[in-house]
């Protein structure tokens, strides 16, 4: 009689996808601002604000998960370059939102889009690098889960 496979699948950590979806909202803010600039909708800069905060607030949500995933043994030590750049983000990202609360113009030139290509280059550097701020934890020869 054959005996049924076991395991076999790693625990994946969970938050590189919240820290994925939060910089791309965090990053198409860039756009959004840029169209501002180009016809002067106030629209587009209401889309700004929403899109920074949608990404303030998955950025919440993938740090919780990342306590979770250090807390639980799924993600390894924290790799600290790939948390400044995504850490840097989020701080500045946080000014960013309150900078695109103001009035009309000011509210994105010069000082909002300016910040949110700063933002898009730290995040971008963080995408390059797998979105994930941990050491991947991979189960060795002999080990078990």
């Amino acid at each position: 009689m054959a005996l049924p496979i076991r395991g076999g699948h790693t625990h994946a950590p969970l938050h590189p996808f919240f820290v994925g979806l939060g910089g791309a909202l965090l990053m198409a803010a860039l756009f959004t601002d840029f169209m501002y600039t180009s016809n002067s909708l106030s629209q587009w800069a209401n889309f700004s604000v929403w899109l920074i905060t949608g990404g303030l607030v998955l950025a919440l949500i993938g740090t919780i998960f990342l306590v979770v995933d250090v807390a639980l043994g799924r993600a390894g030590a924290i790799r600290w370059l790939d948390f400044g750049l995504v850490v840097a983000a989020a701080i500045l990202s946080l000014v960013n939102v309150f900078v695109h609360t103001r009035d009309a113009w000011t509210s994105v030139v010069p000082t909002g889009i300016t910040l949110s290509t700063i933002v898009t280059i730290l995040l971008l550097a963080a995408g390059v690098r797998g979105w994930c701020v941990t050491a991947v934890k991979a189960v060795g020869r002999g080990e078990r889960e």
